[in-house]
């Protein structure tokens, strides 16, 4: 998973009134720091929809088989998945030897800039919250996990996309612990507060707009941790690109698994699945790190993204390509059959909205040019300062 810029055309941060987030004052009370953060309404908040019929969960109980036979291969043996430790000092060695591989990490790490060490704590942050996006999994109507260690391949596919993800966080934790260069006290209150906070993507339980959903996440994923790489490579540290390379890696095979379940809901139920990927569309987005907060800053979400964006590591532009991709990925725009008036129009949406929102980041890239810089400090990296 990623923590990806919140580009122009996306909600607020914590939730949009209509569509999406569902926050009450209940909610606010179980997580103190959103009562700084979120404007409570009086009346209280709708509960999230059902908005699914029973016949559309029964489609994927029916295909149970087709996830054994699509999904499950895309897994890994665990005996053949590399392992944080392949990338880290051994432990085991003499104390001397041990300090020297520390001391030449932190070597290669030195030259790398402040902007970058904040957007790889973005990243290591979002995927260390991984409590949080099983959760979600979980309350997913048709493939959730019903007894906890359920046989059913969507339930076995959860439970191992969660233990591959787990080592991204883990790896990315102990290399920022490692370096020296972030305070990892207020890292790992951060995780904290996010793990606590949750997330509300929009996905109302309905399998449909999830599958939409983790397809996009998992490609946004996969284009930040391979610039994560590019830039650990110019900057000298070619092991550091590595670990952000196979973090890539891993995010394209998953990637691949939730794009073939939207395929195959295109291929049974055309103007459901259409109307899924419109929903998600015009909801926007909503990256799954949009609740951070490390107990100061309570922007601190849009100040991270715009780093990212500044450093090219996910930007608004990434935003559009990734739903080109899953347009073409899809054959959307080639879909005739099956397909009723809303169906229809959703298919229109859909396919033109990628130019529209190049063409609103536009204007937003004018406007940001005449909007006065603001200095930011970060608490990961020691409350230094960054004009963004």
């Amino acid at each position: 998973m990623l923590a990806g810029p919140q580009v122009t055309i996306n909600r607020p941060a914590w939730i949009s009134s209509t569509g999406g987030g569902h926050r009450s004052s209940a909610a606010a009370a179980r997580s103190p720091h959103l009562q700084r953060r979120v404007t409570v309404p009086s009346a209280i908040a709708a509960p999230p929809k059902h908005s699914m019929p029973p016949a559309k969960a029964e489609i994927f109980r029916s295909l149970e088989g087709w996830a054994a036979d699509n999904l499950l291969p895309l897994l890994k043996p665990v005996e053949k998945c590399w392992q944080p430790q392949d990338f880290l000092p051994d432990p085991t060695l003499p104390a001397a030897e041990f300090a020297e591989e520390v001391r030449l990490l932190r070597e290669r790490t030195a030259e790398l800039p402040d902007e970058y060490f904040v957007v790889l704590v973005g990243d290591m942050i979002t995927e260390d919250a991984l409590p949080t996006y099983e959760t979600m999994l979980n309350r997913t109507d048709g493939i959730r996990d019903e007894t906890g260690s359920s046989p059913s391949p969507w339930a076995v596919w959860n439970r191992a996309w969660t233990a591959e993800e787990n080592r991204h966080g883990d790896l990315l934790r102990t290399f920022l612990y490692l370096s020296g260069r972030v305070d990892m006290v207020m890292v790992e209150r951060t995780v904290q507060y996010l793990i606590g906070a949750g997330m509300d993507p929009g996905t109302e339980n309905d399998p449909y707009l999830g599958s939409v959903y983790t397809s996009f996440q998992e490609r946004a994923t996969f284009v930040s941790h391979a610039n994560t790489a590019r830039l650990a490579k110019e900057g000298g540290d070619p092991v550091l690109a590595r670990i952000c390379g196979v973090i890539a890696a891993d995010e394209k095979r998953h990637e691949l698994a939730y794009t073939r379940i939207v395929e195959k809901l295109l291929e049974l139920d055309p103007n459901g699945a259409v109307l899924a990927v419109a929903e998600m569309m015009r909801k926007r987005i909503t990256m799954p790190a949009h609740l951070m907060y490390d107990g100061r800053d309570p922007k601190l979400f849009k100040h991270f993204t715009a780093v990212a964006q500044r450093l090219g590591v996910y930007t608004a532009e990434d935003y559009a390509d990734i739903l080109e991709f899953l347009v073409g990925r899809w054959g959307l725009d080639k879909l005739e059959d099956g397909l009723d008036g809303e169906g229809r129009k959703a298919q229109e949406f859909v396919c033109g909205l990628a130019q529209r929102i190049r063409r609103l980041q536009e204007r937003a890239d004018e406007k940001a040019k005449k909007t006065e810089a603001e200095a930011v400090k970060f608490s990961w990296i020691f409350d230094r300062e960054m004009v963004l």
